[in-house]
């Protein structure tokens, strides 16, 4: 499903854990770190998609979290020319996204990367709050970091931190927690 200026309707889920660190996974077979998000169905709502979402590429249940706040409206980006497949009708030229704000209420042990048949990522970790808008590919990170700026105060309320309302500059420094095993291919 493309919407006629060419976005794909999708949601994005930044889960957090009760230290104030955020989910984040690398896709299989690629380098790319990122949080959890996927297409809509024409039949879902945006709830509706985050839910289904979260349990393909997580394994996690409704049960494992609690939804805290979604984005007002659509948060769009474009994709580089090159992943743009323009021999296909509708051409897709990037994605438009309700981004979800979820507390872990369960265990970490429920998270499961190969909850479905086809895996999106194979290791995961907990890492600071502004650490992925610095991380993520660049076509993603004023999304990014747009979806981080409206959840700072609500995480900073509930884990008792100073976020700001920007990321810190990048340092190079990527000494964050060591990966959690998930999803190994065989």
């Amino acid at each position: 499903m493309i919407d006629i200026d060419g976005y794909r309707p999708n949601v994005g889920i930044v889960l957090l854990n009760e230290a104030g660190q955020l989910f984040w996974a690398r896709r299989v077979n690629r380098d790319g770190w990122q949080f959890p998000q996927g297409g809509m169905r024409t039949d879902e709502t945006p709830l509706e998609a985050m839910y289904r979402e979260l349990e393909e590429e997580t394994g996690l249940a409704p049960q494992h979290v609690e939804v805290i706040a979604a984005t007002h409206g659509w948060l769009r980006y474009k994709l580089p020319n090159r992943y743009v497949r323009h021999h296909q009708r509708p051409t897709c030229i990037g994605q438009k996204q309700v981004w979800f704000l979820l507390r872990l209420v369960g265990s970490e042990e429920a998270l499961k990367l190969d909850a479905c048949e086809k895996p999106e990522f194979d290791i995961w970790r907990w890492v600071d709050f502004w650490y992925p808008a610095a991380h993520v590919v660049n076509f993603k990170r004023q999304v990014y970091e747009r979806a981080l700026r409206h959840f700072a105060p609500m995480v900073e309320g509930l884990c008792s931190l100073q976020l700001g309302t920007t990321p810190p500059r990048e340092t190079g420094d990527d000494s964050i927690d060591r990966p959690r095993p998930g999803w190994e291919a065989a």
